[in-house]
């Protein structure tokens, strides 16, 4: 796969992009000071305090010599440039020039006293305090120059103490939050259209291909789908293709084969009235049971390959279940007793109605009483019986056999009783069977 294209390599970039503009939140850290404090820029001008006193002394320095009103021009135009600083200057006989109203500490005429006062208000949290000498002289007077001490330091980096800082940074981690939101986001909305595609089936039961307009790891999965889907579409048409064509040879084989069996039971109804040693007789009676046997079998085979296909013809209606099976006995019994079976038939006399095809019923019990004379002859045995089971009356059909799981030379594919089930299930009825060493019991159920 494409890196270019992978959803890893999308997200990374999204991780390396907020790690690239996370930096920026320290230069851009005076901006908000710019945009919400009105006096932001002026107040830069007090933060280097080297340079305002390079510059107080400088301007102390120009005034060498100067009028008392020359002076006061000066500090008044420095006072314009320096709006946010308290300006005064004192003269040689200590008076104070140039005082402002709203300072209320400078005393009108200095002492010794009052020297030493507005020294200890002007170290440590006090103003920020510059004097200077004017021109230089002791005797022509001092300057003094006040600021607040806030004013002289640089923003804080502490996101506690700065609340624009604390926001912007909130506003880049929601900004993050929010792209990696989207990126998941459609990351999901793109699974779930995949997920609801492979639960969204047709007829047959193969979901539809899907669109795959993306070349990522999602994009990859889509493909893999739409493989998928073209493999399982191509091998159930090969499937039905081979069902198609198994049913046909089944069909065919067994109209085939239903000729030259009519052939070989005629020429043994032929030879049975001829004179025959004893050891003939019994070679022509096995091969009346095998040829017996083949033609059941025949039977079965076709009848199973027209149920599969839909096509054997059912006709349901509400039929006396006990007086199908009692009439169905009836033509086994010969059967049974010329394998000497103990027939035990305890069926009720009142009737059982049950809604199913009474041709279909009759094929049933063909096939389950064949079953029993084919595979537990040993037990020499058949119970044919109603019981009551789970508030339904079952209909039951007991042998004393070997059980299912026992083998027997008369084993066969067990394509009978896949007829029971097959046409059990089409009219909605429902069986189930016991089996063990000791025997075997088949019920039958009404649906509820």
């Amino acid at each position: 796969m494409n890196l270019r294209h992978s959803l890893l390599t999308k997200y990374l970039l999204i991780v390396v992009a907020a790690l690239a503009i996370w930096p920026l939140v320290l230069p851009l850290y005076y901006l908000p000071g710019l945009f919400f404090d009105k006096h932001a820029e002026q107040k830069s001008i007090y933060f280097n305090t080297q340079k305002l006193e390079l510059m107080w002394h400088e301007e102390a320095n120009k005034l060498n010599g100067a009028t008392s009103e020359q002076i006061t021009n000066q500090l008044r135009k420095l006072k314009g440039k320096y709006s946010l600083a308290t300006m005064f200057w004192v003269d040689a006989s200590g008076k104070t020039q140039l005082k402002h109203s709203d300072v209320e500490h400078i005393p009108s005429e200095w002492t010794f006293q009052d020297s030493i006062k507005f020294m200890e208000k002007s170290v440590g949290n006090g103003p920020f305090t510059i004097i200077a000498f004017i021109g230089g002289e002791r005797d022509q007077g001092i300057m003094v120059f006040q600021v607040p001490l806030a004013l002289t330091k640089s923003p804080s980096l502490s996101l506690i103490d700065d609340k624009y800082l604390l926001v912007y940074v909130f506003f880049i981690f929601l900004v993050f939050l929010f792209i990696s939101w989207l990126f998941f986001s459609t990351i999901r909305k793109r699974l779930v259209h995949l997920q609801t595609a492979m639960t969204k089936v047709d007829e047959t039961g193969i979901p539809a291909p899907i669109i795959v307009d993306k070349k990522d790891e999602i994009g990859d999965l889509g493909s893999a789908f739409n493989r998928m889907i073209n493999e399982l579409k191509n091998s159930k048409k090969r499937e039905q293709e081979e069902e198609s064509l198994r049913k046909e040879l089944i069909s065919s084989l067994s109209h085939d084969l239903r000729t030259p069996l009519t052939n070989i039971q005629g020429h043994t109804y032929s030879l049975q009235k001829e004179n025959l040693s004893s050891r003939g007789r019994e070679s022509l009676q096995l091969i009346e049971g095998k040829v017996a046997v083949l033609n059941q079998l025949l039977e079965n085979l076709l009848s199973y390959t027209l149920l599969s296909a839909g096509k054997y013809i059912m006709q349901k209606k509400k039929t006396d279940i006990l007086r199908l099976i009692r009439t169905s006995a009836a033509g086994w019994y010969p059967v049974f007793e010329k394998e000497n079976f103990e027939v035990d038939v305890r069926l009720p006399e009142t009737a059982l109605i049950w809604d199913v095809d009474p041709q279909w019923f009759l094929r049933i019990l063909d096939n389950l009483f064949q079953n029993v004379v084919r595979h537990a002859q040993n037990g020499r045995y058949i119970g044919i019986y109603t019981e009551e089971l789970a508030g339904r009356t079952a209909i039951v059909i007991e042998d004393k056999g070997p059980g299912m799981k026992e083998n027997s030379d008369q084993r066969g594919a067990g394509i009978g009783l896949s007829i029971v089930s097959l046409m059990l299930q089409e009219m909605d009825q429902e069986w189930k069977v016991s089996s063990s060493t000791n025997g075997t019991r088949i019920h039958l159920f009404k649906t509820n």
